[in-house]
């Protein structure tokens, strides 16, 4: 009697936790396909974009003058948003670029917004997503050109997102995808991959190079600090070289060679 009491006790154990993990796999699969979707939406809408004819081909046809700007109604005037990019930026306000490495899966929206951790877990329609969203902290001023500001993206395994930033580890990878292109709402850059380096989020109490404190460099010596760290770090020799003046772009992912590990990607701007 007890051993059956025992046995049922096992199978409704086993039951459960089989319904647990079916549970988990279908939540799983609802937020993939969820992620997909908008994706693609994403896509559609910047492909429907895309084949429109632009304010200046319309304007062209139409024999009147280009406007260089849009006005401001202080007179002031302001840069007209990329054409490509204006009804996404029409659909969600925190959109502020576009990213994508040739050759690569990576080609994503840039969001930003207060609330730093808000496009970790949620897509460019506000759902909540796990793949999140390509981003930039409050403090990055993606159009004013600074030092350096920092996009981040979740490693996925499935090489969404970031995932396929792994890939930069090995030399060989790098000189076959040497450069990157990242759109501001109102011009379009080229940038070159200057170093790759592992890292990790440093404790507070904790001394090492932390990466992700750099935006601004006032002086020549604050910028070679920062300059010497990622060279020094490199996985390899890029041969691109910097200067007190230029203007980078890093990227930085989730890596798993150590505890909040990361990944690291800096690219110096060249168009």
């Amino acid at each position: 009697m007890q051993k059956r009491r025992a046995l049922r006790l096992v199978r409704a154990a086993l039951l459960l936790i089989m319904l647990a993990c079916l549970f988990g796999l279908a939540r799983e699969y609802i937020l993939s396909v969820r992620h997909q979707r908008a994706q693609a939406k994403i896509t559609d809408a910047l492909t429907a974009q895309e084949e429109l004819p632009s304010v200046t081909e319309t304007q062209e046809s139409e024999s009147e003058p280009v406007p260089e700007t849009q006005t401001e109604s202080d007179g002031e005037k302001e840069p007209a948003i990329i054409d490509r990019l204006a009804d996404l930026y029409a659909q969600n306000n925190d959109l502020v670029g576009w990213l994508s490495i040739p050759g690569m899966e990576i080609d994503y929206p840039v969001m930003q917004c207060a609330d730093n951790e808000y496009y970790l877990h949620h897509n460019f329609y506000g759902e909540e997503d796990r793949y999140g969203c390509l981003f930039v902290k409050d403090i990055a001023d993606v159009d004013t050109p600074g030092t350096n500001f920092i996009i981040y993206g979740h490693n996925m395994k499935d090489g969404s997102m970031f995932g396929d930033l792994d890939a930069y580890r090995e030399e060989a990878f790098y000189r076959e995808h040497t450069k990157l292109n990242f759109e501001t709402l109102y011009e379009e850059r080229t940038y070159e991959i200057m170093a790759v380096f592992l890292s990790h989020v440093y404790k507070s109490d904790e001394e090492g190079f932390r990466y992700y404190g750099f935006y601004q460099a006032d002086t020549e010596e604050e910028f070679l600090d920062f300059y010497d760290n990622v060279k020094a770090l490199a996985l390899y020799d890029t041969g691109v070289e910097a200067a007190f003046g230029d203007t980078l772009l890093t990227l930085s992912t989730c890596a798993y060679h150590e505890e909040d590990g990361r990944l690291v990607v800096v690219a110096k701007r060249v168009v």
